[in-house]
């Protein structure tokens, strides 16, 4: 048998990390137009340039691939010579195929670019790539969430993590408190440590011997009334709406402040899935209006010019929680900015920007009493400090005796899943 040997080319690709290089991509897949001010929500997809040009970053300066690495996949003079440009080009084209490969992307046409190449009679610039538009897909969306999820754990440091807490008591839990009579209706999570020795002591009491007719032999007989369960803490259910505000202010004073509120999004999801099966997750935008939106299309928003319809996404997110039937319910609302707008009976869309209108403040602070009625707790994160907003939002605490936080884009994900997790102090009733 000949073996013929042959210099590697890498064409596996196996020393590139896709999960790190999507961890390096996370900031163009949930771009929320930053660079552009004046994007419009629901616009989805970016150009196959975008992806270029990042993945260009990653490997050449983002220390995603050593030089060795790049050498053996590029050849060792690959920088010196005169298709050095399109030697990277080619390994970038090889990744991004990849990437479509094992279900992170998926392409199509950008309609639009194709649209304005034909009226205009001219060819597409930089070739038919331009034509192309990616999407990132589910399995991305989950590995950013689970990625952000434990960046922010990893920041809080170790926590046990477990379903949420109250005071009351249960049967079918994990133990943590004594055991008790077992009564008609508990879940038969017996204590037989504590049922045995209830029939032992009921035997002895009774003058009986527990000892059978054979010699060291041991009969205990168990009665009804001697059973005990194991009594757990109550670990309640809960149904949240993620209220993201998407005006404009949340990407202006050199600031974006809306990306951060996705990956926050993204990583509570993963929580929720990953350690509180029975919760529920709405996630709903408001601006100049309201709307519901599905978690894979969340990395898709954008910002655009709107103001700030604060009433219309409490009103949509009472009438999301109102429909779930938990023990507990509760809006997480991330703003940076006060109610601006309000949308009338007749559907207009009313809007001041310049201080705080008291018709749209008194129509809110109605609704923020609404959801207090329905039993709805508003825990509300700010973005931004000023006198307004902060003399809103303690208004909304106060009514509904909810909490607010001053936080940064920075810390904004570690206050949330805090607040999420920390629910030891709370009776259900």
């Amino acid at each position: 048998m000949k073996f013929r040997y042959s210099k590697f080319t890498g064409d596996d690709l196996d020393e590139v990390d896709l999960e790190e290089l999507l961890s390096r991509l996370s900031d163009l897949m949930l771009s929320s137009g930053f660079d552009d001010g004046y994007a419009m929500p629901g616009e989805d997809g970016h150009s196959m340039q975008s992806l270029h040009d990042a993945i260009m970053e990653a490997l050449l300066n983002g220390g995603l691939l050593s030089d060795e690495t790049l050498e053996r996949l590029l050849g060792k003079d690959w920088q010196s010579s005169e298709d050095a440009e399109a030697k990277l080009d080619e390994l970038i084209r090889r990744i991004i195929e990849k990437l479509q490969h094992q279900g992170y992307l998926t392409s199509s046409p950008d309609a639009e670019s194709e649209r304005e190449r034909r009226e205009g009679g001219r060819p597409g610039i930089g070739g038919a790539e331009h034509s192309f538009k990616f999407e990132i897909t589910d399995k991305s969306l989950d590995f950013l969430g689970y990625r952000a999820l434990r960046d922010l754990l990893g920041s809080i440091g170790k926590s046990s993590l477990g379903r949420h807490d109250t005071r009351e008591m249960a049967t079918g839990v994990e133990a943590s408190g004594a055991p008790k009579r077992y009564e008609f209706g508990d879940t038969m999570n017996l204590d037989a440590s504590a049922t045995i020795l209830n029939a032992v002591s009921r035997a002895r009491a009774s003058g009986s011997d527990p000892v059978g007719p054979k010699s060291g032999s041991l009969q205990i007989n168990v009665d009804y009334e001697d059973l005990m369960v194991a009594q757990g803490e109550y670990q309640s259910s809960c149904a949240t709406v993620l209220m993201l505000d998407c005006s404009h202010s949340m990407i202006l004073y050199g600031e974006d402040r809306f990306t951060p509120a996705k990956r926050v999004a993204l990583a509570l999801a993963n929580l929720i899935r990953l350690q509180y099966p029975g919760d529920a997750l709405k996630v709903v935008l408001f601006h100049d209006s309201a709307e519901e939106i599905p978690l894979s299309q969340l990395a898709r928003v954008k910002v655009g010019p709107y103001y700030t319809n604060t009433r219309e996404g409490l009103r949509l997110a009472r009438r999301l929680l109102e429909r779930q039937q938990k023990d507990m319910r509760q809006i997480v609302m991330i703003t940076d900015g006060k109610p601006s707008a309000l949308t009338r009976p007749d559907g207009r869309i009313y809007r001041n920007a310049f201080g705080l209108d008291p018709f749209i403040v008194s129509e809110t602070v109605a609704e923020v009493a609404a959801c207090r009625n329905a039993g709805i707790l508003i825990n509300t994160f700010m973005l931004a400090r000023d006198y307004d907003l902060v003399s809103f939002v303690r208004k909304v605490a106060e009514i509904c005796h909810g909490k607010a936080y001053f936080t940064t884009p920075r810390t904004l994900g570690r206050y949330v899943l805090m607040d999420y997790m920390d629910k030891k102090t709370r009776t259900v009733h």
